[in-house]
């Protein structure tokens, strides 16, 4: 990698990862194996069901069959279990995935750990985040692992490196800081109580944002040479779709950026079609 402002694409990297998942879907379809995946959304969020449609075309590019479960807002949390605990028993379901956010009314982390750890795709059952956290083997939750192959594909050093991430959610920042760990950086998580973050990101090889807080990040947070990740998804003021990072401010600082759109987000889809396709393998072992 050389130069600065190199873009990571997103889109290609995604692109070649479910090539080798259909490749995958496709030696165990020679088996006699189909790849399934259960996909449940309750009620009518317009951001959840473009998710869902997404994750549905995925399924589609890779040979994974799609089976789609679209509840009213008004299903009960007992209801929902029920159905989770049906598709757990179904040997022809591989992966189930539970759309998020779900309405007020439902407990989500009783939803998440109804979900058998073994179908758990998504990787936020308590048991996977367990695994993950001692180096067991489990589901990663899909960004933080798309964020690893998109840093490993583009011949990123990851090893020694010194890696900041901004924000300390359980499906982003934390397993993300559990990864870098794994790759051998060094690793600081900030978040809305770090004191002077400007200057702790600053020396950061590898900045990893995701705060929620369109174009927060501008050239004064990043240090000449470093790898940003943008893992936001927000609009600007005049309502285009943005970054947590201001990328024409920072872009030829670093030595490579993602854009957004284009950048983590297509990792997260081909993350999770990749998580179907191991599940599958797993059983069929």
């Amino acid at each position: 990698m050389t130069g600065r402002g190199n873009l990571i694409d997103g889109k290609k990297i995604s692109a070649d990862i479910k090539d080798e998942v259909a490749r995958g879907v496709a030696a165990l379809s020679d088996k006699g194996i189909t790849v399934s995946l259960a996909v449940i959304l309750v009620g009518e969020d317009p951001a959840s069901q473009v998710y869902v449609r997404n994750k549905k075309k995925a399924c589609e590019a890779t040979g994974i069959r799609s089976v789609s479960h679209e509840l009213p807002e008004s299903t009960t949390e007992a209801e929902l279990i029920s159905l989770i605990s049906d598709l757990n028993a179904d040997d022809s379901i591989d992966g189930i995935l539970v759309q998020l956010p779900l309405p007020s009314h439902i407990d989500e982390d009783k939803v998440i750990r109804a979900i058998d750890p073994a179908k758990d795709v998504d990787g936020f059952h308590p048991e996977s985040v367990g695994a993950l956290s001692i180096g067991q083997k489990g589901f990663v939750s899909c960004t933080p692992a798309g964020i690893i192959q998109l840093l490993k594909r583009s011949g990123v050093e990851m090893d020694g490196a010194n890696c900041v991430i901004i924000g300390r959610s359980n499906i982003v920042g934390k397993p993300m800081g559990i990864l870098m760990l794994r790759e051998n950086a060094t690793v600081t998580i900030t978040h809305s109580h770090t004191k002077n973050l400007k200057n702790v990101c600053k020396n950061a090889d590898i900045l990893i944002v995701a705060i929620g807080r369109a174009k927060m990040v501008d050239a004064d947070y990043v240090k000449d040479g470093a790898v940003v990740i943008d893992v936001g998804m927000d609009r600007d003021e005049n309502g285009k779709l943005c970054g947590d990072v201001d990328f024409d401010a920072v872009k030829d600082k670093c030595l490579a950026i993602t854009p957004v759109p284009g950048g983590v987000g297509p990792m997260t889809i081909a993350m999770l079609m990749y998580n179907c396709l191991a599940a599958a393998e797993n059983k069929a072992r």
